[in-house]
This record gives structure tokens, C-alpha cells and sequence, in this order.
């Protein structure tokens, strides 16, 4: 794919790039620690999946139903929150978000707060089975 061909590219930095078109995180986890699901007013879907050991974020995966811009915020995402610890995550802000990726669109904010949105449910999911495990095997 060249930049002649698809010049709107050239407005993005390799960082954004690298995120938007990434996909080796995409997946599920069955029986995940913590799991958040939502859609956004702009159609886009996203589900998250964790795995969490020792208070911390060992796996990070998704599922997505969007557009390169979400994609990229939930790459994002996951370079912010694998290897770390919960309360780490839970500082993950749309803002954040964006600023790590340098160039996502003013116009796909929207995207950063579907991705963090997300991210938050799941971190609630996990503090529930943590309560009542049993229900992680009913997800």
C-alpha cells in the first residue's frame, strides 16, 4: 500500500499507524478474569477481555466491530495495560489515549471513549468475579 494510494496516511504518525493496523491482539479468552462489552452512537462494538494474575494485567485482548481509529485506541490500550498493575490501569483516560497515538482525529475522539469506556467494565467485571467467582464461568 502506497501513500499515492491512500495519501490521507501521510496526515498520521508511524505511531498511530502501527496501532491502527495491528491486529496480534485481537482474539478472545474463554473464561476471562474481567470482560466489558459496549457499542458506541457511532456503531462501532468493542469487547474486551483480561486476564489478571497477581494484580496485574497479564493478557490483554479484543474484538472489534469499527474502524481503524478504534482499532488503534484498543492497541493502544493494551500497550498501556499488559505487564502492569490494575491501578495503573484504571488511570487509562481518553485523553491518554489519544495523546499516545499523536494523531488520532479530533473527529474520532469518540473513539477513545468507546476504547476506554470498555477497558472500565472490564476492570469492574474482574472486581466482581473476584466477589462472586462463580460467575466467571457464566460469561
Amino acid at each position: 500500500m502506497s501513500n499515492e494510494q491512500h495519501p490521507e496516511l501521510e496526515a498520521h504518525s508511524l505511531t498511530f499507524l502501527e496501532m491502527a493496523f495491528r491486529t496480534d491482539r485481537q482474539g478472545v479468552i474463554e473464561h476471562p478474569d474481567g470482560y466489558g462489552k459496549k457499542t458506541g452512537d457511532c456503531g462501532d462494538s468493542i469487547e474486551i477481555f483480561l486476564e489478571i494474575r497477581d494484580g496485574r494485567i497479564t493478557i490483554f485482548r479484543y474484538q472489534l466491530d469499527g474502524c481503524i481509529h478504534t482499532n488503534a485506541c484498543c492497541n493502544m490500550m493494551a500497550l498501556l495495560s499488559e505487564g502492569r498493575p490494575l491501578a495503573d490501569a484504571w488511570e487509562i483516560s481518553p485523553e491518554k489515549v489519544a495523546a499516545c497515538l499523536e494523531t488520532l482525529p479530533s473527529d474520532h475522539f469518540h473513539c477513545a471513549e468507546l476504547a476506554v469506556g470498555t477497558l472500565y467494565l472490564a476492570l469492574v467485571s474482574f472486581q466482581e468475579v473476584r466477589r462472586a467467582p462463580w460467575k466467571k464461568l457464566y460469561r
